[in-house]
């Protein structure tokens, strides 16, 4: 069966909207380079101050003092703190969006590429663990709220929406190989992978001693935890070998 790898299955985006070039895909005249470089070097002080002061000490003021810049050449960047840490969420998700598309590409079976995607959402979280803090810091209340029709378009073009749908993806395609079990749903099944996912990447990067909790001779690495991890979700969502299937509440009960 000839399947699509699983970046171009369901992105979450229609197609001219994927293909569009961005400001970063054309080149630049000099003002836009300096006002690219400017920016970059906002926001990466802004994970300075995240690292050693947290979001109660990220503010325009304090960023304007860790970079030798006037609050109101800022505020010519970044309209407001909140503005400021929604940039800081979708510059993570873009730079996962952009490993995972290299991992997606490559001529590879699809169990690979598989446990790849999952092992290289944690890798990246880890390698810059204060970004990753920005981009899961600040969540309102509505933002945990179920989608609703007109936010979940929203959301699908957003580079953390994006990102989302490569799992959903990765999902659907192992489906449509027949290695996934197909009575799971392509949208549950993502949002557990990805949350595993999310509880792997925070654990390593707040528990030193993690993975070498287990009483073994040979602890794991990092590494090979998130290899071990992602070849346990790959496994996790395969067919069942007995067709005969056992129905669960959500709950966990036997019906």
């Amino acid at each position: 069966m000839n399947t699509v790898h699983f970046m171009n299955v369901a992105l979450c985006l229609p197609i001219d909207q994927r293909s569009m070039p961005t400001e970063y895909s054309l080149d630049p005249t000099p003002a836009e380079r300096r006002r690219l470089k400017v920016r970059g070097a906002i926001i990466e002080a802004a994970e300075r101050v995240f690292a050693l002061e947290g979001e109660a000490g990220l503010s325009i003021r304090r960023l304007a003092e860790e970079i030798d810049y006037s609050p109101s050449a800022i505020y010519k960047y970044f309209g407001s703190k909140d503005e400021l840490i929604d940039e800081l969420k979708e510059a993570f998700f873009e730079r996962l969006l952009t490993r995972v598309g290299r991992v997606s590409g490559v001529d590879a079976p699809f169990a690979e590429r598989g446990r790849a995607c999952v092992s290289t959402y944690i890798e990246t979280a880890i390698e810059r663990p204060y970004h990753y803090a920005a981009a899961f810091s600040h969540i309102q209340a509505e933002e945990t709220a179920p989608p609703r029709p007109k936010d979940w378009d929203a959301f699908t073009q957003s580079n953390k929406g994006r990102a989302f749908g490569v799992l959903v993806a990765m999902v659907q395609e192992g489906q449509a190989l027949g290695i996934f079990d197909p009575d799971l749903d392509p949208f549950m099944a993502a949002t557990s992978v990805w949350s595993a996912s999310h509880g792997v990447a925070q654990l390593l990067t707040h528990i030193p001693q993690f993975p070498a909790l287990t009483p073994t001779e040979t602890p794991l690495s990092a590494s090979e935890f998130i290899a071990f991890h992602a070849d346990l979700v790959f496994r996790g969502l395969q067919r069942p070998a007995d067709t005969r299937q056992t129905d669960f509440n959500p709950g966990g009960q036997k019906q």
